[in-house]
């Protein structure tokens, strides 16, 4: 909690933090990089930093963070902490590298907002920057104490290519570990100019599998940087190759219990979803379980059989499937018996029966996200039985 006196400075002057975030959280990485290229090398998204979303991303956590001490004194967002905390202990961060980031990060509003930052100004939000640094530290040191850090080395059991732009890869880590459904891993490659470049995917199938299972959509270059590494996987990784991996992470997991779940995903997103399907099939779960997939056409929908089998294997289950693309015979088939729909256009959850204690966990690009969230509320949802993950920088805070 900040205290009397810097929460009124910090309310005061949060409008005019808030305006110039972006152009200070451009100056840091700016600045930062440049006497530290080693963590723009090895650490930072370099792809994320070309196209500007890990700024955005940034600008948005440090608002929403400040908003909340001086909107909800003594109740901090949790839930985005948990996501970035994840995030980071994926990624290997230490607590030094926060005295790093703050002395960049003040350095930045200081040559921003110049004499508006008076010495109240600067002890408030350094303050305000502390109590978020020291949530996260102790958040990602339970992280590790729990899952373990650094990097261990996995082996390529198999590679299968699912579609032209997608591939799974099978792994089998030196060190077994278990993990939770809905949780991914970090993958680290050496790229050819030297830099060891680290990206996250989730886990695909279930924590009972033993071997772990990554699918990974190769990002083309058209309307965003090419991807480094998902590039590099493709051409590269086969079986018998060896991959550095981390511990698994990440806070979408399938809910404890047995009430009713709705899981919807889009794209590549139906990967964290896999997982959690897997896990009920192989549990022999009972869960009434609606399961939402929209894509761009049954060509492009990866796993798609593999879905369809999981739900057609668990009972309670019900798939509904909505593509962009779908030829006329295609509409309303069922190849399984579980497989209810499969309409043309955008996810359409108003014709689902949804019980008034059903938990969604949603994975997909940002606007479906949005869109099916928007849905479940207006059906009477509770926001806080909506999850969701992101792949990348966490634009919804930023947008929020």
């Amino acid at each position: 909690m900040l205290s009397p006196e810097s929460a009124v400075t910090v309310r005061a002057t949060l409008p005019v933090i808030a305006g110039a975030i972006q152009e200070i959280t451009a100056r840091f990485y700016d600045t930062m990089f440049a006497d530290n290229p080693e963590l723009l090398r090895d650490l930072f998204n370099r792809g994320n930093q070309a196209n500007g979303e890990q700024r955005v991303a940034l600008a948005g956590s440090i608002a929403a963070f400040a908003t909340a001490l001086v909107e909800r004194p003594g109740e901090l967002p949790g839930t985005m902490l948990s996501r970035i905390a994840n995030k980071h202990a994926s990624l290997g961060v230490t607590e030094e590298q926060y005295a790093v980031v703050h002395k960049y990060l003040f350095g930045a509003i200081v040559e921003v907002l110049g004499d508006a930052v008076t010495p109240e100004v600067a002890q408030a939000w350094d303050e305000v920057y502390w109590l978020m640094a020291e949530t996260l530290i102790g958040l990602e040191r339970d992280l590790y104490r729990e899952a373990g850090r650094g990097w261990t080395r996995a082996t390529v059991v198999e590679r299968r290519d699912e579609t032209a732009d997608v591939a799974s890869f099978l792994l089998r880590p030196d060190t077994p570990m278990s993990f939770r459904p809905g949780q991914y891993v970090s993958v680290q490659v050496t790229l050819p100019d030297g830099a060891r470049q680290i990206r996250q995917y989730s886990l695909s199938n279930a924590p009972e599998r033993g071997d772990w299972r990554i699918t990974v959509k190769r990002v083309r270059g058209e309307d965003a940087p090419e991807g480094e590494v998902s590039a590099w996987l493709h051409e590269h990784v086969r079986a018998g190759d060896v991959l550095a991996v981390s511990a698994p992470f990440g806070d979408l997991t399938l809910p404890e219990g047995d009430g009713p779940l709705l899981l919807a995903s889009a794209g590549i997103g139906v990967t964290p979803i896999l997982s959690m399907l897997d896990h009920l099939a192989a549990t022999g779960s009972s869960r009434r379980v609606m399961v939402v997939h929209a894509d761009r056409s049954p060509d492009a929908h990866v796993h798609r059989e593999e879905l369809a089998d999981l739900v057609a294997a668990l009972p309670g289950a019900t798939l509904h499937r909505w593509y962009e693309d779908l030829p006329p015979a295609q509409v309303g088939d069922a190849a399984h018996a579980a497989d209810h729909v499969a309409a043309v256009g955008r996810a359409d959850l108003s014709a689902l029966d949804l019980p008034g204690d059903v938990v969604a966990c949603l994975c997909g690009p940002l606007p479906f996200m949005r869109a099916v969230r928007a849905q479940l509320v207006e059906l009477g949802v509770p926001a806080s039985g909506i999850h969701y993950e992101v792949f990348g920088p966490d634009l919804w805070i930023a947008a929020a």
